[in-house]
């Protein structure tokens, strides 16, 4: 028979650095589990991938065990890696801080892709434009 959910939540947290402390542990302290366990075996899953944020879905179960699956970091964050810079403008449309390649819009697009409500590349690159072009990136070819 399988176990019963409690809860679902959701985190972004650091790869690598997460801790007891917020917001790990106001988020699963409430339901019960070993805070401790859950930093440990996420820090050891995310070494790999140290300064970059990661979305993450932890479901706790009813007898206050836990699972979780780790997502690819948000789009913002790939595009300031590519692009080289620390943070998007304040003034999108007037004010541009970085480019990005076509080549590198679609790198980003099929990293991902598993994460997105879509299948098709084309339309993934496009969410990615938009997000770019958001942050003040300016697309080349």
């Amino acid at each position: 028979m399988a176990k019963k959910i409690k809860i679902v939540v959701k985190l972004a947290i650091q790869a690598g650095s997460a801790t007891p402390a917020p917001p790990v542990g106001t988020a699963l302290g409430p339901h019960g589990i070993k805070i401790m366990d859950f930093c440990k075996e996420f820090n050891e899953k995310t070494a790999a991938m140290k300064g970059s944020v990661i979305p993450a879905i932890i479901t706790i179960y009813e007898d206050r065990s836990f699972d979780f699956v780790l997502k690819q970091p948000p789009v913002s964050d790939m595009i300031k890696k590519m692009s080289g810079i620390s943070k998007g403008t304040g003034t999108p449309g007037k004010e541009k801080v970085g480019k990005l390649t076509n080549a590198q819009i679609e790198t980003i697009a099929k990293n991902k892709l598993p994460d997105l409500n879509t299948k098709d590349l084309e339309a993934a690159k496009r969410s990615v434009i938009g997000t770019a072009r958001s942050m003040g990136i300016e697309i080349v070819n």
